[in-house]
């Protein structure tokens, strides 16, 4: 299993935690942690982009001149695509992006997410994290203790409101709750900043 050290907010190390091997000790899956990003970024997408094609076009009821005679290249519509103004052909309509992956895929994905953390070795386990009232000084100095300069990743057993209000200020900060952990936001952000209460959460569903 692997070891990891376990810190306090003050950044000294108080203990050690042996982390799940089927969660955090697996050999990541690159062709799986690919899909179930682009399953994650399809799911966002609007899918409201849309043009017009000919028949939606105003105008262009009347044939704009005789069949035949003319000396000109016939034509049935001035709404037709090759004219100015006209419908645009294959053009998008509006659609949903989404698709689906099996649930072990998908566990699989979280599960290969967590190791290459752990791999990468861009993992912090915090014995606890709490605030009496929301404080974005207090925290940034919690994240200056834990020499934590890039973007970071907090996730907690529960949700915290403190925490939150405490960490939306900060650039490059984002706070979920054990129960709301994903496979972009886990590849996403370059820290993994994890209490040990969520570790226990995270590893009893997914073990």
């Amino acid at each position: 299993m692997p070891k990891v050290a376990v810190f306090n907010v003050s950044g000294s190390q108080v203990g050690d935690i042996e982390l799940n091997d089927t969660v955090f000790g697996i050999e990541p899956n690159v062709h799986v942690l690919h899909s179930a990003v682009l399953l994650q970024q399809a799911a966002e997408r609007r899918g409201t982009h849309k043009t017009k094609g000919r028949s939606e076009v105003r105008g262009g009821g009347r044939k704009p001149w005789k069949q035949k005679g003319t000396g000109r290249a016939r034509q049935g519509s001035i709404r037709a695509p090759q004219w100015v103004g006209g419908g645009t052909v294959f053009g998008p309509t509006p659609r949903s992006y989404s698709f689906k992956l099996p649930k072990k895929v998908r566990r699989l994905a979280i599960r290969s997410a967590l190791s290459s953390k752990v791999i990468d070795n861009e993992i912090i386990v915090l014995d606890q994290l709490a605030l009496n009232a929301p404080k974005t000084k207090e925290f940034a100095g919690y994240l200056n203790n834990l020499k934590v300069a890039r973007k970071a990743l907090i996730v907690t057993a529960n949700y915290e409101d403190n925490v939150a209000k405490s960490a939306r200020n900060i650039p490059g900060v984002k706070i979920v709750a054990a129960d709301g952990i994903n496979v972009l936001d886990v590849m996403l952000y370059d820290k993994l900043i994890i209490t040990k209460e969520a570790v226990e959460k995270v590893q009893e569903v997914l073990a």
